[in-house]
């Protein structure tokens, strides 16, 4: 019990951690800050630990990554946007 309620606050603190970025970047409407090779090696990451959250159908490892990589996506949505702006 105490191992899954580890997990839940870890992957709840790992993956909302990309909400500030997010909300700095559209405040500012700027990503230049912000490294294009991060955000692809994390989603590259992330979808790997997904797969493997699958594999050990593990629900806080599904569910956080998923979060991770729409938090991702998002990010790079907006540096693209930005970028043209």
């Amino acid at each position: 019990m105490l191992d899954t309620l580890i997990g839940i606050v870890a992957a709840t603190l790992t993956t909302s951690s990309f909400i500030p970025q997010i909300l700095k970047a559209h405040r500012r409407r700027s990503m230049d800050d912000l490294s294009p090779l991060l955000m692809i090696m994390f989603s590259t990451g992330a979808a790997l630990w997904l797969v493997y959250g699958i594999f050990r159908v593990d629900p806080i490892i599904i569910m956080a990554n998923i979060a991770a990589l729409i938090f991702n996506i998002i990010l790079l949505v907006m540096k693209t946007i930005y970028r043209y702006r």
